[in-house]
């Protein structure tokens, strides 16, 4: 049996994947067995994603409906192995500055080596037709909070914001901010150009979190533009459910069901959600 790692270790061995020169992906985990299967494959870091928590505990979309004391659970028990140091997205905190902190304080008594801390406006308010930000004075107090929350000094806060709903000058001005405040790294989704990439790093002076690159960024060297973590996408769960639902359609008494065209959208009744959405949160 290997020693588990503590979570100062899992911290410190976080951050030397920050402060490196080198880009690293993580591995996609969900519970305790895919962190230890992601550590003998010889992954360095574990990420459990937000949507990833929602379909694993409440089987359901990412819609902002999974609590801080469900996700802190999962957490608890992925870290419980110390198989690997795990890095969460905790979306926007599961609510304003005092829930940001409350955030901080549970996934580091979980054992969790960082999280991630976006400026998306979430739940989704009534009447919204798309993604929108909150502004760039309350991001950066939420971030603020956070940071203020640490007991472990150690524990990483990492600023999230998405470039998609964003000018250039607007993703400047934030990873400045961000960066003036404390954070330990910056993560920008959406990005495709690597030039604002390049300023936005440049801007806030911190180690980027991304995920998997597109458009031109997907041909740059995400190293030398500063990326330290680029997200590998959430595939492990969707496998899982996969060889899940072939080995119970092979047993005997299973019912002759075709497999769903898109399983996990079938399983986590993402159509009725949708429709809920409408009914409920759209004008008419």
């Amino acid at each position: 049996m290997t020693k588990p790692l503590s979570p100062q270790i899992s911290r410190a061995r976080l951050r030397a994947i920050l402060q490196g020169d080198v880009c690293v992906r993580p591995a996609s985990v969900y519970d305790a067995l895919t962190a230890r299967a992601a550590a003998r494959l010889g992954f360095p870091l574990g990420m459990l994603g937000g949507s990833v928590a929602a379909l694993a505990v409440l089987g359901a979309p990412d819609h902002a409906l999974l609590s801080l004391d469900e996700f802190a659970g999962l957490c608890r028990r992925i870290c419980r192995t110390g198989a690997l140091p795990l890095i969460v997205d905790a979306d926007h905190g599961f609510g304003a500055a005092l829930h940001a902190m409350r955030t901080v304080e549970e996934l580091e008594a979980a054992g969790v080596a960082g999280m991630t801390l976006e400026d998306t406006c979430l739940p989704r308010p009534y009447g919204a037709t798309g993604a929108a930000l909150v502004t760039q004075g309350e991001a950066v107090a939420k971030l603020e909070a956070a940071l203020a929350a640490r007991s472990d000094p150690a524990f990483v806060i990492v600023a999230r914001t998405d470039a998609r709903l964003q000018d250039a000058d607007s993703l400047v001005s934030r990873a400045r901010a961000v960066g003036a405040a404390g954070a330990d790294a910056l993560f920008i989704t959406g990005a495709q150009d690597p030039d604002v990439v390049t300023q936005a790093q440049q801007a806030a002076g911190l180690p980027l979190v991304m995920p998997e690159p597109k458009g031109a960024l997907a041909q740059a060297d995400l190293s030398a533009l500063g990326v330290r973590i680029c997200l590998t996408p959430h595939r492990t769960l969707p496998a899982a459910m996969g060889a899940a639902w072939d080995s119970l359609a092979a047993t005997p008494g299973a019912q002759n069901v075709a497999r769903p065209d898109n399983l996990m959208a079938d399983l986590s009744e993402s159509a009725d959600y949708d429709a809920r959405i409408a009914r409920y949160l759209s004008q008419t």
